[in-house]
């Protein structure tokens, strides 16, 4: 299994009241977390602005190299929200069957996409040094064998990336 490459916010405390104060991912801080991504064997990196993964919400930014790997998957007890902090993500939802229903272009002609608990989805990558940013509900769980897709199993980065390029609604994956 791949090492995940994350880092963590660092949370500081005003000295006067001793409160949190505002967390803050910098366009340094994408720049960053790009170069981690580059140099991961996964093609991506993330930084999370919550303190535990047993966080009730989970939100974070992820950096995604285009050649990365994302098989179709669903997130059943979760809905999910993706915005694209810098560069173009194309995001796919899929019926049952490994149809296309819907396609979204974030960082273009989309700002902010929310899937909903158990739609099967994918995302590519369409720039070097892209990072988009998630919200779902925690606690973090690794996807479960289930909740892949197995229309799509089996399949290269290469051959599911150039298919989630071109793919529009009404396409299936066969």
């Amino acid at each position: 299994m791949m090492k995940k490459v994350f880092a963590q916010i660092p949370v500081r405390k005003c000295r006067s009241h001793g409160r949190t104060i505002l967390k803050k991912i910098t366009v340094s801080d994408l720049t960053t977390l790009s170069q981690q991504a580059q140099q991961s064997p996964r093609l991506r990196a993330n930084t999370n602005l919550h303190q535990e993964l047993s966080d009730p919400i989970q939100r974070l930014a992820i950096a995604m190299e285009p050649d990365t790997l994302i098989l179709p998957h669903r997130h059943p007890h979760t809905w999910e929200v993706l915005t694209a902090l810098h560069g173009r993500f194309t995001v796919l939802m899929f019926d049952d069957a490994g149809k296309v229903i819907e396609r979204a272009e974030l960082g273009a002609d989309t700002s902010v996409v929310e899937i909903p608990a158990g739609g099967w989805h994918a995302v590519l990558s369409r720039d070097a040094g892209a990072v988009i940013f998630e919200v779902k509900h925690g606690p973090y769980a690794p996807i479960a064998e289930a909740d892949i897709a197995v229309w799509s199993k089996g399949r290269s980065a290469a051959e599911l990336n150039a298919w989630y390029a071109a793919a529009m609604v009404g396409d299936k994956m066969v």
